[in-house]
């Protein structure tokens, strides 16, 4: 029996090695339940919306999707510190200084502690101000605040779940963290069939179904933890305020600096097609919809390469790391060019799921013309960035990420809806003309940082 038990850790061990075996089976075995995880994180979030669209009121849809855009916000920054976590355990776990794990995660306890508290307060103190900031209709100003004070109420949970699934990332574990989501997807459904369809609570009821969700979601992952044979051990010492901390913070500070700004940079392009008229505007809402699920995959391929090549960074195998990185792209691409054929001819198809209207399908289906070909330039551009989270290059990418938004998105986007009889396809090309311009400079940077590395092996 003890036998039996011993190969089955070895064999979930050799699973989440990456520095051996092959790189295909090994991304694409680590990718599928990330790209899972997003899904059904997409999916977690279109519940609220389609259950108080249905038992609550109309304001209520306002106040929820609203209230929505500021916690996403919230959770974005969170996921971008908490990549530094993935990016620190996988770079230990490659040099074989698994003793280290220990103090990284102990640290994160006491970093994401504070930063929780310091979120919440934030919240419940400014909930309506962030309304209003955000142009909440009058009518669901207040319902936005309340979305906002119940999960600020709450971020506690929110953030456990984003921390504890990137250190399993960082074991090269992504099934945990899919199945996590899952159990939160379903408890969410269920808290919001419970609170909004049957008490009436309408935006409350869809506000606690998301904390509870989260809530039910940490504490099972905390007995799934307890429960695996981990290549590390947390001792009390361990939960303090140390210099793992800022090393962490150091790769993850920047990803989600990039994140808050680009989510900034999305509600100023959501301005500027408001001016051209209600149908533009909703238009652009379904087509975002659609855009959600096309970059699931580039993002799922992004945090596969993050970790993929943190842990061979750390083993010494740059080689296997640029392969891993020529595979995700090859991968990347195939999925994207056939992904890239449908929203341009078919985008009218998929618009209709989310829309009757003629005229809004026709508009969702002019912004997805233009922004179709991004399904390709992510492929390539998301791997490269994913390659340089993995090598802890986290400023580069920041600052690329920013080249990006306010030298080509931003302005492209405010020229293209500024012309007379402006298009929505004109606006949607935008984006991948913006990852055109960001693979040039990942390119011009990984020729800079190849030579970089080959002189300090020669020294």
């Amino acid at each position: 029996m003890e036998d039996t038990q011993e190969k089955i850790q070895k064999s979930h061990a050799d699973e989440n090695d990456f520095t051996q075996g092959s790189i295909l089976a090994k991304l694409l075995r680590f990718m599928l339940p990330v790209l899972g995880a997003q899904i059904l994180q997409a999916m977690y979030g279109a519940v609220d919306i389609l259950v108080v669209g249905r038992f609550g009121t109309t304001a209520g849809i306002s106040g929820v999707s609203t209230g929505s855009s500021v916690v996403a916000l919230v959770t974005f920054t969170i996921t971008g510190l908490a990549m530094g976590i993935t990016v620190l355990i996988g770079k230990y776990l490659g040099e074989k200084r698994e003793d280290r794990i220990g103090k990284v995660i102990g640290g994160a306890v006491c970093f994401f502690a504070v930063l929780s508290v310091v979120l919440a307060a934030v919240m419940l103190i400014f909930a309506r101000p962030l309304a209003v900031l955000m142009q909440a209709p009058e009518e669901a100003v207040e319902l936005t605040a309340m979305y906002v004070r119940i999960c600020g109420g709450g971020i506690f949970f929110i953030i456990a779940y984003n921390v504890i699934s990137s250190i399993f990332r960082g074991l090269g574990n992504s099934r945990l963290p899919l199945i996590f989501v899952a159990i939160a997807c379903a408890v969410n459904i269920i808290g919001d069939l419970l609170f909004v369809a049957v008490l009436d609570m309408n935006v409350a009821g869809a506000a606690l179904a998301t904390v509870m969700a989260q809530a039910v979601s940490v504490i099972l992952s905390l007995v799934i933890l307890k429960k695996q044979d981990l290549p590390f051990t947390v001792r009390r010492e361990d939960i303090c305020l140390n210099a793992e901390i800022g090393r962490f913070v150091k790769i993850g500070a920047p990803i989600a600096f990039q994140e808050v700004l680009t989510q900034l940079s999305f509600l100023a392009l959501c301005a500027f097609i408001n001016r051209l008229g209600l149908e533009q505007s909703s238009g652009y809402g379904v087509a975002n919809k659609i855009v959600n699920f096309v970059m699931l995959i580039p993002g799922s391929l992004m945090q596969s390469m993050s970790a993929f090549v943190a842990q061979n960074v750390g083993a010494g195998k740059e080689k296997r790391a640029r392969e891993a990185l020529f595979t995700g792209m090859g991968v990347g691409m195939v999925l994207g060019v056939f992904t890239c054929i449908f929203v341009y001819f078919r985008g009218d198809l998929l618009a209709g799921i989310f829309s009757s209207d003629a005229a809004v399908v026709e508009q969702a289906a002019l912004y997805l013309k233009g922004f179709a070909p991004e399904a390709v330039a992510t492929a390539i551009l998301f791997s490269l960035i994913g390659y340089f989270n993995g090598h802890g290059q986290t400023l580069f990418v920041m600052i690329q990420g920013l080249g990006q938004t306010f030298v080509v998105r931003l302005p492209m986007s405010y020229i293209m809806s500024s012309r007379p009889n402006a298009s929505l396809t004109g606006i949607g090309l935008a984006a991948p003309c913006a990852s055109a311009f960001g693979i040039l400079l990942n390119v011009i940077y990984f020729g800079i940082y190849a030579r970089k590395m080959k002189k300090e092996r020669v020294e």
